[in-house]
């Protein structure tokens, strides 16, 4: 036997570990199932190359707990260490194995799959053990050797009573800890981290049904045999090549991620890069709506295999984080604990990489089938609205496939769109104008007025359209976009022709007056327009810039700078001086029947927006059945 003393600069290493190093203790499994993984991994590495002259076999990484004696043990049948190799790993704390033996074989070890970087994992155990020990055989049939340590700088070496190679690390668990001797407990996490690692894990056993034979009478009983419960899936659907998969192969995998999702996802997108960087994986659009509070963090991070974190901000672009599925990258700098990205230039470009090849599969999806790029549209179009605001490079590539719908369910691009409405919808001053509803029913007066006219409305009612139209007139040249309830259609789209008022400049502000005094509302800026005599007598109308900024406001940013945020909502009175009805106010001999008929045209106009409510609503109606007496 011999001892010795763990080679470390500071002698209270074992506080911080436990105390700063990990971000939470439970990854302490990640860690050690980690370094099992590494090392079966070397083994067929070795192996491969005619180094090792053993049969690799068909390793399993073995979790075990013993209540009784209570423990957590996690053994390996890979490469081994040797007593040297233990000196040198285990007691020299951030002395990488993993970095070292990848350094060694950097020419043919690149996709080993080997995961650690740090050499400081093994000592999490210490997190939640009050002393580990290690029995271990090297593939090299040396003798086994047993190192123990209780926490302190201490540690004994000791000749093991193992004939087989491999690692078995047990824990003996502190009582602060004791959770993780919990079957359960160990369940979850093992689930959590190691789904997906490239070695089979087993934990325990399971009852297995074996199918009937077919000649099994109706009453048969099919009979169990107990397995090994193996807890993750060591080949998943993003470490195949796209061509090996089908389109069934990538929602039995949507549903492996995510069992308790009941929808299908629309459709998905194969990561799959080596230069510059490293990365794999699988993006699933989930069908999104208008919902811009969706679930944020449901795609996975993994560093070969190995769960690191669903919060993939940062690699993933931020307008991606509604979407679904699973990264996995060996280059992605993570801190010490690998929980935390670290600021890497590497990070930007792997998010530049990501948002350039989700483009590229959206414009397929387009090119190949447009019709059923238009059905899934409104499933998908937040997604690709916020894209749009967010990254110019998206923005760009967008125009390609972003689609404008009508409110009659025709879908243009931006080109398309141009092209159809420049002759009919282009102002005097050679300005093109996009009409646009955000509600259909709602809007239906305003909507009808402009189809009359042959111009095309679009429905945009996404909720972050303000936005969005604003990131357009200052992206494209000469074109504004006008909800259509902003004004009268006239005004809208200005041409030429101007229409003549009936009344003269006394009567205009004699009606002006009346209006005002009979109103008594500042929310209402009365306008007399000269209109068409068939269109609508009184109109509200809400100035498109300040509808607009408080838009933004409300959905976060734009309208505060303006300080429209908390300003009160202002409307526009729009008074047709060639309407009849105006004529017959302003004609009326008696000021109470004035009043009555603004009142009510008043309600009338606000009820068409939407603006008639409590109390005001009950006298118009009211009102409205006294004057059908």
């Amino acid at each position: 036997m011999s001892t010795g003393k763990i080679n470390v600069a500071v002698e209270n290493i074992f506080p911080l570990i436990k105390k700063f190093l990990y971000s939470d203790h439970e990854i302490f499994l990640r860690e050690l199932i980690s370094n099992a993984t590494d090392a079966t991994l070397k083994l067929k590495h070795l192996t491969n190359i005619g180094e090792a002259s053993v049969e690799y076999g068909n390793p399993v990484i073995d979790v075990k707990i013993d209540k009784d004696a209570k423990t957590l043990s996690i053994t390996d049948q890979g490469i081994g260490m040797t007593e040297e190799e233990v000196q040198k790993y285990i007691n020299e704390v951030a002395f990488s194995g993993a970095e070292e033996f990848l350094d060694k074989y950097k020419d043919t070890a690149k996709d080993s799959g080997i995961i650690g970087h740090f050499g400081l994992g093994f000592y999490s155990a210490f997190m939640v053990a009050r002393k580990v020990e290690i029995i271990t055989k090297s593939y090299k049939d040396e003798p086994a050797v047993k190192w123990e340590c209780d926490g302190s700088p201490e540690f004994t070496i000791s000749p093991a009573d193992k004939d087989v190679r491999g690692t078995e690390i047990i824990l003996h668990i502190a009582e602060d800890s004791e959770e993780f001797l919990e079957e359960n407990r160990i369940s979850e996490l093992l689930t959590k981290y190691n789904k997906f690692m490239p070695v089979p894990i087993k934990f325990g056993t399971k009852e297995e049904t074996l199918p009937l034979p077919e000649d099994a009478p109706e009453d048969a009983e099919a009979e169990t045999k107990t397995v090994d419960n193996i807890i993750n899936n060591p080949n998943p659907a993003w470490t195949k090549q796209p061509t090996d998969l089908e389109e069934q192969d990538y929602k039995d995998f949507y549903r492996e991620l995510y069992p308790m999702q009941f929808e299908e996802p629309l459709f998905h997108i194969h990561l799959n890069v080596d230069y510059p960087f490293n990365l794999t994986g699988i993006l699933y659009f989930p069908r999104l709506g208008q919902d811009m509070n969706i679930q944020k963090d449901r795609i996975q991070l993994y560093q070969n295999q190995v769960f690191v974190t669903d919060n993939v901000e940062g690699i993933v672009p931020e307008f991606l984080t509604m979407l679904r599925g699973v990264i996995d990258s060996p280059d992605i700098p993570l801190n010490v604990s690998r929980s935390y990205l670290q600021a890497d230039g590497a990070v930007k470009k792997i998010s530049s990489y990501i948002t350039r090849k989700v483009a590229d599969k959206l414009k397929s999806l387009f090119n190949e089938d447009r019709e059923d790029f238009e059905k899934k549209w409104n499933d998908i179009k937040v997604v690709i609205e916020y894209g749009m605001l967010s990254e110019d490079k998206f923005f760009d590539k967008a125009d390609a496939f972003a689609l404008y719908p009508t409110v009659d369910d025709t879908y243009f691009t931006f080109a398309e769109l141009q092209e159809k409405i420049k002759e009919n919808q282009t102002d005097k001053d050679g300005k093109l104008v996009v009409l646009y509803a955000s509600n259909k029913d709602a809007q239906h007066q305003y909507i009808q007025a402009a189809k009359d006219k042959g111009y095309e409305v679009l429905l945009l009612d996404s909720p972050i359209v303000s936005h969005l139209l604003q990131k357009l007139e200052t992206s494209k040249e000469n074109i504004s976009f006008v909800r259509v309830d902003g004004d009268d259609i006239n005004n809208l789209i200005k041409k030429d022709e101007e229409q003549i008022s009936k009344l003269s400049d006394d009567e205009k502000e004699s009606l002006k007056t009346l209006l005002e005094e009979t109103i008594n509302d500042k929310s209402y800026t009365v306008k007399l327009e000269a209109m068409d005599s068939n269109s609508a007598p009184f109109m509200i109308t809400q100035p498109e810039f300040m509808r607009r900024m408080k838009e933004m406001q409300a959905t976060g940013g734009g309208g505060g700078m303006f300080g429209m945020g908390n300003m009160p909502d202002m409307y526009n009175l729009v008074v047709n001086t060639n309407s009849e009805l105006v004529g017959e106010i302003l004609n009326t001999k008696t000021k109470k029947k004035q009043e009555r008929l603004i009142t009510q045209s008043m309600d009338l106009a606000r009820l068409s927006q939407g603006l008639l409510k409590g109390e005001a609503l009950t006298n118009f109606v009211k009102r409205s059945y006294e004057m059908i007496k």
